[in-house]
């Protein structure tokens, strides 16, 4: 039985770990359809401003809450400074974001080091039976669920979120309605990049914290914000658990590499039988 639990908490602890690194991508990419080669970067910060702040004497949940706040202001300037002269061009979009990960990488390391860091987990840890379990890893669960319960409420709950769908769908005739889709637009981003850093800071306990982390996790939250499809929560949480039991399974069957190749392999396979993604089939836009 013990064997069993150990089992399927490593399940749910690598499926909210790729919910965690996806979401924030997810609605850039779902919502604005700009692939944001900086995800990686956001994750980067968001660990980044939990550290600083636990060091500087925050408990790490007001830390995580602070780092969540602070890649949103960063996302907004972003958008600002760069993204609203790019909408409609892919290309330029896509080397815009490239060139961004490697201005805010060396930034990092000067303004961090080169070298890892990291803090401790804030919680202890459990036994059942002979497996010993981290709180904090499993809390990662309730974490990832929460995160997509806000991020639904606000885009079909809020008057910002339908404003920002119906920008989304049918941007002149949201214009012609009355909608700033300029803001609406600088809000979205904005919310992508806060969800970025708060999956970021949920990464900052449990990983090495470095300039160049990001790259360890862009791949994984590409693949799994593919496979979902179009529907933001939808698509990447049940992307999301598929990817991460196979990978889960498979890493602690035979080992880290096998696992990798397996969520690979089978992303590959959905996408070649459902090249619209798991939520085309579903055609859910959320």
């Amino acid at each position: 039985m013990d064997q069993l639990i150990n089992t399927l908490l490593g399940i749910l602890i690598s499926v909210s770990i790729l919910v965690l690194i996806s979401i924030g991508l997810a609605v850039i990419f779902g919502m604005m359809k700009i692939i944001n080669f900086a995800h990686g970067t956001f994750l980067m910060l968001g660990a980044f401003f939990t550290v600083t702040a636990v060091r500087a004497g925050l408990d790490f949940w007001p830390a995580a809450v602070l780092a969540t706040l602070a890649m949103g202001a960063v996302g907004l300037v972003i958008e600002r400074l760069l993204i609203r002269h790019l909408y409609g061009r892919l290309e330029a979009t896509m080397l815009a974001t490239f060139g961004l990960a490697l201005i805010l990488e060396q930034a990092a390391v000067l303004i961090w080091g080169a070298s890892s860091t990291g803090i401790s987990a804030p919680l202890s840890n459990f036994r059942i039976g002979r497996f010993s379990f981290s709180e904090y890893e499993v809390s990662l669960i309730a974490i990832a669920a929460l995160l997509l319960v806000l991020t639904y409420l606000l885009f079909t709950r809020t008057r910002f979120g339908i404003m920002a769908r119906a920008t989304t769908q049918n941007p002149e005739m949201a214009s012609a309605l009355g909608i700033n889709a300029r803001g609406i637009n600088m809000g979205t981003f904005a919310c992508g990049a806060a969800l970025a850093g708060a999956g970021g800071a949920a990464l900052a306990p449990i990983v090495a914290v470095s300039p160049s982390m990001g790259s360890a996790y862009i791949a994984n939250a590409f693949m799994t914000v593919v496979v979902g499809g179009p529907a933001i929560v939808t698509g990447t949480s049940i992307s999301a658990a598929l990817l991460g039991s196979v990978q889960h399974v498979v890493s602690d069957r035979t080992s880290i590499v096998l696992g990798a190749l397996a969520l690979l392999v089978l992303a590959i396979t959905i996408l070649r039988f459902m090249p619209e993604g798991i939520s085309g089939r579903l055609r859910r836009t959320l």
